[in-house]
């Protein structure tokens, strides 16, 4: 009976039971919070690739398709995008119409047109928690429009 009472009111092992159970928590947030600062440093990494592409585009604005190949290259190297994830795209705008059409043959004849460049970036991230089953990869989907004319 006596060693039943000293074991009792022994605490030495009670912090490796309360390190036991919060541990676990204590890592999930640390590591959840890792994969959050990823997600928003690669959104911001593409904001700001998308900001300079418009900084160029206003800078000199591409007239041929090759100009436009030339700026798709500058941001698919800034930012390790695969080719087919950036695309600069010629678009038009007939009067005060808030849609943008892909030619000009689309407007009206006597149209006041304007002319824009959309930039736009995809990409996927992957974070470790989708492996353990829970959440699902972020897909981001970057589009500026600079107007050129």
């Amino acid at each position: 009976m006596n060693r039943l009472r000293s074991l009792i009111h022994d605490k030495a092992g009670s912090v490796v039971i309360e390190t036991a159970f919060v541990l676990p928590v204590l890592a999930s947030l640390a590591f959840g919070g890792f994969e959050v600062s990823r997600i928003v440093a690669r959104n911001n990494e593409l904001q700001a690739a998308a900001a300079e592409a418009a900084a160029v585009v206003m800078a000199n604005a591409p007239d041929n398709q090759s100009d436009r190949d030339m700026i798709e290259s500058i941001v698919e190297a800034s930012t390790g995008l695969a080719t087919d994830k950036v695309t600069l795209t010629q678009r038009f705008r007939c009067n005060a119409d808030t849609s943008l059409v892909a030619s000009v043959a689309s407007c009206a004849t006597g149209a006041e047109i304007s002319e824009f460049i959309e930039i736009r970036m995809r990409d996927t991230y992957t974070p470790v928690w989708t492996s353990f089953g829970v959440g699902n990869p972020v897909n981001f989907d970057i589009t500026r429009r600079v107007q050129v004319s």
